[in-house]
């Protein structure tokens, strides 16, 4: 309903953009920091990107104005007391979270919903700082929360069913697109995301390819950036955190190991555009190559050439022309379908094992994904194209090869192409 009261924890670039879509959407908003000069800030940067809209002739003027309007400043955690919702968007650290909702529970009243925007940490532990578990859900948006619309809405253990829904609804009377996941870690978008950043990781630890060249064949199979160019636009810091935060959060699962490369990056301070380096150097007029990643393939490719049966080479690269890579650069280049193969089919690997874990569903998975992390496809609409078939094969090559646990495929996959082959169902997801 347009007269609720959101309030929202956090002036930062992703609270500021929280007030701003609850603002435009009708709601008053009291937006809330510890510091006025936070909160000053936080303001000053909803006037400016409403400004830029006006400027372009996308928001009338009068709009902006009644939005701004909407937002009342506070730094003073007793103005929260009469939102009907509570998101918060503080720093991720479960302590400082976990202090900011058991002291919402003796401001707020006893409808209130207490929402976390948090990206990794479990709701089910948040819900436990408070005495209304019941209504704690997560809201995780992405960034910028104005353009971005994916939300992904999650339920930890004990949030009421009747709360998640107000929580999606509210998430569409937002503008937004909410995907609902259950409460482990990474949730959607940041745990199925983990492999297009750690397998272009380990083909550039075993020298197999250039940062330049890696990326430029994982654009040309469909992605807008290659993962090298997005773990800097991210921050190389950022995106091993998260990586480090779910690979401990599965208790050391080899599927979301960390690679040595990022640690020495952060270690070294290059870790991004924001540094003026990381896997691109961003002084001249356009990114150039790192020199210090510098690599001498040529041993490594010779390898490589044997690495793969003739057969599924073909097969692979057949598939991911028909599924929209470019059907020029699979042709000419020798390592173009391992490569992208690879990165493909550990994603979609990683999106069966959560949808035979129940994350999410497969509808949902793949729309987060798309809107999340803007992938050309789900990956589970990705293996249907290609054939579960293929993609299992793929994996258990990869397995055969390294003997290692990350490689192992997902029971769902197995179980769907042994009963396909069966005759007992179409074998897609």
């Amino acid at each position: 309903m347009a007269d609720e009261t959101i309030g929202v924890i956090g002036a930062g670039t992703m609270g500021a953009g929280i007030a701003q879509v609850a603002a435009q959407s009708g709601r008053a908003v009291i937006l809330y920091d510890i510091q006025p000069e936070f909160v000053e800030r936080g303001l000053a940067g909803i006037r400016k990107g409403l400004q830029g809209r006006v400027d372009k002739g996308k928001l009338a003027a009068a709009e902006m104005a009644a939005t701004m309007a909407r937002i009342q400043p506070a730094t003073d955690r007793a103005a929260l007391a009469s939102a009907s919702w509570i998101i918060e968007a503080a720093p991720e650290s479960l302590a400082l979270k976990g202090e900011l909702f058991g002291a919402l529970d003796t401001i707020c009243g006893p409808d209130t919903i207490l929402a976390s925007n948090t990206s990794s940490l479990s709701i089910t532990a948040l819900g436990a700082t408070t005495k209304r578990p019941e209504r704690v859900v997560g809201m995780h948006f992405f960034n910028p929360a104005p353009v971005m619309v994916l939300v992904e809405v999650i339920a930890g253990q004990r949030t009421d069913p009747a709360v998640t829904a107000a929580t999606v609804a509210l998430a569409r009377a937002f503008g937004k697109t909410p995907v609902q996941a259950r409460d482990t870690p990474g949730f959607i978008v940041n745990r199925v995301a983990r492999p297009f950043y750690g397998e272009a990781l380990r083909l550039l630890g075993e020298q197999l390819l250039s940062v330049a060249e890696i990326d430029r064949l994982i654009r040309l199979a469909g992605f807008r950036m290659g993962p090298f160019e997005l773990m800097d636009l991210i921050g190389i810091d950022i995106n091993f955190a998260v990586t480090e935060s779910v690979y401990a959060a599965f208790f050391g699962e080899p599927r979301y190991r960390p690679h040595p490369i990022q640690r020495r990056m952060v270690d070294a301070g290059m870790i991004g555009r924001k540094a003026g380096q990381g896997f691109y150097c961003y002084s001249g007029a356009t990114p150039a190559p790192n020199p210090a990643l510098a690599i001498d393939p040529t041993y490594h490719r010779a390898l490589t050439a044997a690495r793969m049966p003739d057969t599924l080479d073909r097969q692979l690269g057949d598939a991911l022309v028909a599924a929209g890579a470019a059907a020029a650069i699979i042709e000419s280049e020798r390592l173009a379908p391992y490569v992208i193969g690879r990165i493909v089919c550990s994603i979609i690997n990683e999106a069966a094992f959560a949808l035979g874990e129940g994350v999410a569903s497969s509808a949902d998975i793949d729309t987060a994904m798309r809107l999340g992390v803007n992938y050309p496809q789900g990956p589970l609409e990705w293996a249907n194209k290609l054939g579960l078939p293929l993609a299992l094969a793929m994996l258990d090559h990869l397995y055969s090869f390294y003997h290692e646990e990350r490689y192992r495929a997902a029971p769902l996959l197995r179980q769907l192409v042994a009963a396909a082959n069966r005759g007992q169902n179409a074998p897609g997801f």
